[in-house]
């Protein structure tokens, strides 16, 4: 069976693994759609982020949909033929973490697509994935393969937003529309704010953001001064969702936040100054925001009944034969948003 292979930077192959059946309490699933992600990206880069390098060759990708095509015994509540999604995520359920019901910080998490461990935990960019029957999510209604693989960035983006707290009524601005900041717009839309702006450093991401529930845009590199309004008075901000890692972007957003104002850090950089007089004097809250684990089905429900409509997100996809094509061009921020791979 193909599967999408890094073995070091910019070295991604087409390769030929064995696939056995599923064991008990299993499932295998023939891959519909796989969407690239920022960790794939940084693997086929740059072989790795941070402390984090490839050791061996690794499959990669977690964002992947599916059809059920065979049950392991005593397996129940799954049809054979169903289309489904795989959250790559498993929490070990015995930890200290597991069990006091935060899973998404489990101490033996295995997450696909992973080169924490050695060995590493291979990805889901295969033709037929075995996997744990708890990972799959049915979807509800008809919907499009390459829809229901957005499940997993979307559950980070409905996780943020339940750490935020209400946004019924909320001003919300969204720094960063990458993928991950793009589907925030549309949870925050989604969950009630009464207006939602979006920024970015180039404009083509505002557009998409636009069509998935912003209110407003900014372009921060050519109209810095109308992100610098947001900071009149104490702040006209309730809520900022920091999805770029970008030190500036959440200075900036500090500034705009209004007293006791909210800021749901998502965005993954290297260290930064945090500006402590403005925190202190706004008595801000300064939250992060780390994975997700029950929005997941969350998310399954809103895009498979519609009701959420993400496929703006969606900027291209290619055939898994043209994987490196695929990478190539999720490289280019300008053109791409979220990139798939069809397996069909």
């Amino acid at each position: 069976m193909r599967s999408v292979v890094i073995h070091k930077e910019k070295d991604l192959r087409i390769e030929e693994r064995d696939v056995g059946g599923p064991g008990p309490g299993q499932v295998a699933v023939r891959v519909s759609t796989g969407g690239i992600c920022g960790s794939d990206m940084h693997y086929f880069n740059h072989g790795g982020f941070g402390t984090i390098r490839l050791k061996e060759p690794m499959i990669l990708g977690h964002e992947v949909s599916g059809v059920i095509t065979a049950l392991g015994a005593g397996v129940s509540g799954l049809s054979l033929g169903a289309l489904v999604a795989v959250n790559p995520g498993i929490a070990c359920g015995h930890c200290q973490y597991c069990l006091e019901g935060l899973p998404n910080h489990c101490s033996d998490m295995r997450f696909y697509g992973s080169a924490m461990r050695v060995p590493h935990i291979q990805g889901a960019f295969r033709d037929v994935l075995i996997c744990e029957a708890v990972q799959i999510a049915p979807a509800e209604a008809p919907v499009a393969p390459g829809l229901l693989a957005l499940s997993e960035p979307f559950s980070v983006a409905l996780h943020a937003v339940s750490r935020a707290g209400s946004l019924l009524g909320k001003r919300v601005l969204v720094s960063g529309c990458g993928p991950i900041g793009a589907l925030v717009v549309a949870a925050a839309h989604y969950h009630g704010a009464a207006e939602v702006i979006a920024t970015d450093v180039v404009p083509e991401p505002l557009v998409i953001a636009r069509k998935l529930g912003a209110d407003r845009t900014i372009d921060v590199a050519a109209n810095g001064a109308d992100l610098a309004a947001l900071a009149a008075g104490k702040g006209t901000v309730d809520v900022m969702f920091e999805c770029s890692g970008n030190e500036r972007a959440l200075r900036a957003g500090l500034e705009a936040l209004r007293p006791r104002g909210t800021v749901v850090q998502l965005g993954l950089g290297g260290d930064v100054s945090l500006p402590q007089n403005l925190v202190v004097t706004k008595e801000l809250q300064v939250i992060g925001s780390f994975r997700f684990y029950a929005e997941f089905k969350l998310a399954v429900h809103l895009i498979s009944t519609g009701r959420i409509d993400l496929s703006p997100l969606i900027t291209q996809t290619f055939p898994v034969a043209d994987a490196l094509s695929a990478f190539n061009a999720a490289n280019d921020r300008k053109s791409q948003m979220k990139v798939q791979l069809d397996f069909a």
